[in-house]
């Protein structure tokens, strides 16, 4: 594997043009050609740029919703497992996956976002090498952020019961968060890598490599559990194993195969270069997904404080969970149209991008639709995937058509973020988020089911206004978006980037 300083530290590792296999069928300009070709009829453009904006949207979009449904799969499997063991390991995994463990999630993912816009712009201009390195930085820089993550893990038990938790289910689902540890840099290894891939539009071997490493994890989990007995601490720490061998097989598949030989040139010290000013991109994507991420978890914290909140909080349960599923086709879409986005804008393809931005949106908008109208039809039988409980079942059936609702928004929301992320405006939606959620959202969410007594039907809808809002805040903001000038951005940032001295500069 020849290194970095084998070249002599210099710049014809940015400049590579030595297209890996897909390179010239994904940076080719045809769909920009279409989309400026005057001699055709502007309904027979649209209508061949349509077909093929759909082919490279779905091949991305299909792989990208199965790699995220399998490792929302992985961590469910190992709650499931536990359960069987006891209520008190079904409460302690509970808290342990859907508590700590989603802070390091959320907040991973969010900075390794980061390289979704760097890897996605290079990447269209044909910089190939520079991507080598944006994952190296990026991966340094989460390693870093691991390590005060992990201090909380180790003090999870006093966090615990600082929330209320009792001192026996705050102990057992802190013994599971220890063995959740080397997740933390797992993931800080794992999100660099993804969106490398995925800014090539390399998708598939992710999707192969999630499917064989939750078959893998079943049967080690069941291993640890029924064969040798290791309790919580095993559960998780198998969960934490799994995840190294995502880790592990993905970047095998990196430096031994043909597709990325020409992103990836070695171990580069430029990885430790700059990473203050790329900290402040990754930090803006942090905080861009984790508001959205936490948003619903706020909903469920209010919740709890109503008066009788059992059915309140089974029905609210209950909706999550389908909005969660749901969501994931939405992701699939936001990590397609966020590379889609990036590498038009990098191969200076305005119009091409913003047929992708048209494209992706509307595809989603559509299923969206479909999954809401299924919800509206059997909103009566909903709950009893769940629970036999009739009082449950109504209470789902009453929130059905603001469950609706969300599903439409959440149906558009994360695409839009993802045509953000594609255009480095993590920032300024983070900006957003704030305010609508926090500031509006939850404020008026809160009103609505105490003051107004309208229980949790109240606090979702003004949770929702705030998602609403902030939507159309999106929409609006990308309908007035110049592309041409963002193509100009793009271009100046890549080629500030090539500066060596000063490291990449973001905005």
């Amino acid at each position: 594997m020849e290194s970095f300083q084998s070249r002599g530290m210099s710049e014809p590792l940015l400049e590579s043009k030595i297209p890996p296999p897909e390179a010239a069928e994904e940076a080719s300009a045809e769909l920009e050609e279409i989309l400026c070709d005057t001699t055709l009829s502007w309904w027979l453009r649209f209508r061949k740029a349509i077909g093929i904006e759909l082919k490279y949207l779905f091949r991305l979009a299909g792989p990208a919703v199965i790699v995220y449904l399998l490792n929302n799969v992985i961590s469910m499997s190992t709650q499931i497992f536990c359960g069987h063991l006891g209520n008190l390991e079904l409460a302690a995994s509970s808290l342990g996956n859907n508590g700590i463990q989603l802070l390091a999630y959320g907040l991973m993912l969010g900075m390794g976002s980061a390289v979704e816009t760097l890897c996605g712009q290079a990447y269209g201009a044909q910089r190939y090498g520079m991507l080598g390195v944006y994952m190296q930085r990026s991966t340094v820089l989460l390693m870093a952020t691991g390590l005060p993550l992990m201090i909380v893990y180790l003090f999870s038990k006093q966090l615990l019961l600082l929330l209320g938790e009792s001192q026996r289910v705050a102990s057992a689902a802190a013994l599971f968060v220890y063995g959740l540890i080397p997740q933390i840099f797992a993931y800080a290894a794992n999100f660099p890598i993804q969106k490398f891939l995925q800014a090539q539009s390399i998708v598939n071997p992710s999707a192969y490599i999630s499917a064989g490493a939750l078959v893998l994890h079943i049967f080690l989990t069941w291993l640890a559990l029924y064969v040798f007995g290791w309790g919580l601490l095993g559960a998780a720490l198998v969960l934490s194993f799994s995840w190294w061998i995502i880790v592990v097989a993905q970047f095998v598949y990196i430096v031994t195969t043909e597709q990325c030989k020409a992103t990836w040139s070695g171990f580069s010290w430029m990885a430790f270069t700059g990473l203050w000013d790329f900290f402040k991109l990754s930090a803006a994507s942090a905080v861009m997904l984790c508001l959205e991420t936490w948003y619903f978890q706020v909903l469920v914290l209010i919740a709890g404080l109503l008066p009788d909140p059992e059915i309140a909080l089974d029905s609210l349960a209950i909706c999550g969970t389908i909005v969660g599923w749901t969501l994931m086709v939405s992701v699939g879409f936001n990590a397609a149209v966020s590379v889609r986005v990036s590498n038009e804008l990098g191969a200076k393809h305005p119009k091409s991008a913003a047929l992708s931005v048209v494209v992706s949106t509307g595809t989603s908008l559509i299923l969206s639709v479909i999954f809401a109208f299924i919800t509206l039809v059997f909103r009566h039988q909903l709950s009893y995937v769940f629970t036999s409980g009739e009082v449950v079942s109504d209470a789902v059936a009453d929130l059905t058509p603001l469950l609706a609702a969300s599903i439409i928004l959440n149906g558009v929301q994360p695409v839009l973020s993802g045509i953000f992320v594609g255009c480095g405006w993590q920032a300024f939606v983070a900006y957003v988020n704030v305010g609508c959620y926090y500031v509006i959202g939850v404020p008026v969410g809160a009103v609505l089911g105490f003051v107004f007594n309208l229980g949790a039907k109240g606090i979702w809808t003004g949770m929702l206004g705030g998602t609403l809002m902030q939507t159309l805040i999106l929409i609006w903001i990308t309908v007035r978006t110049d592309w041409n000038n963002e193509v100009d951005k793009a271009r100046n940032r890549i080629d500030k980037w090539n500066d060596l001295k000063e490291g990449f500069l973001v905005e």
